[in-house]
């Protein structure tokens, strides 16, 4: 089923930031959709989750060097 989630992502100073943020998400298999704002220093995602989950997005985004700092709705 897909659903929508916007995360806080802690620790993006500039546009190249929310990009690469976006582009790693969008690189994670299930994930459908990804659009980030850098001023309010969050990512909105559509997912699929029967592939994936918040868990494993939020691995994704501490992977690349950015907090994932909880779901906001």
């Amino acid at each position: 089923m897909i659903v929508e989630k916007i995360v806080r992502v802690e620790g993006m100073s500039c546009v190249s930031c929310a990009k690469a943020v976006e582009n790693a998400l969008k690189s994670v298999e299930g994930v459908k959709g990804v659009e980030v704002n850098l001023e309010e220093g969050i990512a909105k995602i559509q997912f699929d989750d029967e592939f994936v989950n918040i868990e494993k997005i939020a691995e994704k985004i501490e992977k690349i060097g950015y907090k994932f700092g909880g779901v906001v709705s």
